[in-house]
């Protein structure tokens, strides 16, 4: 997987998860502390001029800077519950992405799961943007620290997640349970749907609960990644104070 800008780079190099690094020539001080962890992690910097990076990047905003990542294998979603299981806390975090294909919301998604200590996310693998350089991006690097577990069926996913005793919380704007009504601190599934469609009806029917924002203004509704923020620091916010 091809990745591009500064902040992507430098997560991906702390985590080791880089095997080549492509750099433009200058003193930027930022592109020399990530041309500085890579030859610190053994990674040969290539240096090439802003049309080639462009290639690279296919047209992306690359701030002088591209790396390929290590593909980290296939998960499951019970490789993400039982990893939850053995941390602190051991009740899982999960995200669930029913049908979102806009790399912009699923990289700033996969920031705030990050920012809010999710154990995982689950996404159709059929039916979802591309982990790529936009997602990359849009994810300040939170890309390579996630991890993602990539399913044929939604519908199952979630099945497969209450079987081993997650609580699944769709969010949709019609239904009458405030999502600040559920107990997060049990270990919990929270489940979007796409901007416009949301969840799809054989997803809708299975999550244990459905839940809403308020919304007190005009518009009807909060952008997908917004609204996973307010739901995701909901349960951070009573998952601390337990």
């Amino acid at each position: 997987m091809i990745i591009y800008g500064i902040n992507p780079v430098l997560e991906a190099l702390k985590v080791g998860r880089v095997t080549a690094v492509w750099m433009a020539q200058g003193a930027n001080p930022r592109l020399q502390q990530a041309a500085d962890l890579a030859r610190q992690k053994g990674i040969a910097v290539r240096t090439r001029d802003g049309q080639a990076l462009d290639r690279l990047a296919e047209g992306g905003v690359q701030q002088g800077v591209v790396a390929e990542l290590r593909d980290t294998g296939p998960l499951s979603v019970e490789d993400l519950v039982r990893g939850a299981q053995q941390r602190p806390g051991g009740a899982p975090l999960i995200v669930v992405l029913d049908g979102i294909e806009d790399p912009h919301n699923v990289g700033a998604i996969l920031r705030t799961s990050d920012a809010a200590g999710v154990d995982g996310v689950i996404r159709q693998s059929r039916r979802a943007a591309p982990l790529g350089g936009v997602v990359a991006k849009a994810s300040a690097g939170a890309v390579a620290h996630v991890k993602v577990a990539d399913v044929v069926n939604i519908a199952r996913a979630v099945e497969e997640l209450k079987e081993a005793g997650v609580w699944t919380i769709g969010l949709a704007g019609d239904a009458d349970k405030r999502y600040d009504e559920i107990d997060f601190t049990l270990p919990s599934a929270l489940v979007l749907g796409a901007e416009g469609d949301g969840l799809r009806r054989l997803v809708r029917d299975r999550c244990d609960w459905l839940v809403s924002i308020p919304m007190r203004g005009q518009v009807e509704s909060l952008n997908v990644s917004v609204a996973a923020g307010v739901v995701l620091f909901e349960a951070v916010r009573q998952r601390t104070r337990v």
